[in-house]
């Protein structure tokens, strides 16, 4: 599917405010609502668009500490990893990797005791590395057109949350 510059707009909007009216899209981008509408459902169906999610910050919900953790496991332990991981809720992102690491995982804790006891409950498959985050100077962010791509940005999407 082509990402043009009106799809990216759209992109740009809805990662700002997923809960954006379709007529607020609309104006925003410069269309009518069912063109919006249109585009909004072929960038669904393309996987453009694979869901709206609400943002939970975890220090909102009691968990204090972000880590990123690193294994290196064999490969004959990769599949029973996967699937203790797929049931921890503390494992936010699970990235597999290319270097000394198999996979980077990011996680959350209530505190270092909580943390701890993930990294145990995960060391007997492999050789673990832990990094406490300390903060996040760059915050997970929208994806964005490659530079002189998409042209300007949506009117009202700056600073828009």
């Amino acid at each position: 599917m082509e990402i043009d510059p009106k799809n990216w707009q759209i992109l740009d909007v809805l990662q700002q405010d997923a809960r954006t009216s379709l007529t607020a899209l609309a104006r925003q981008v410069g269309l009518s609502v069912p063109s919006t509408s249109e585009r909004v459902k072929r960038l669904e169906e393309a996987g453009v668009l694979e869901g709206y999610r609400a943002v939970v910050p975890p220090r909102k919900v009691g968990y204090t500490v972000t880590a990123l953790v690193g294994i290196t496991t064999l490969q004959p332990d990769k599949a029973r990893l996967l699937k203790l991981l797929k049931g921890k809720p503390e494992v936010l992102e699970c990235l597999h990797m290319t270097g000394q690491d198999s996979y980077v995982l990011k996680v959350i804790a209530r505190d270092i005791e909580h943390l701890e006891a993930f990294v145990g409950s995960i060391n007997h498959l492999g050789e673990t590395r832990t990094s406490i985050v300390m903060s996040a100077p760059i915050p997970a962010r929208a994806v964005a057109a490659p530079a002189g791509v998409a042209g300007q940005r949506a009117a009202g999407a700056e600073g828009a949350a």
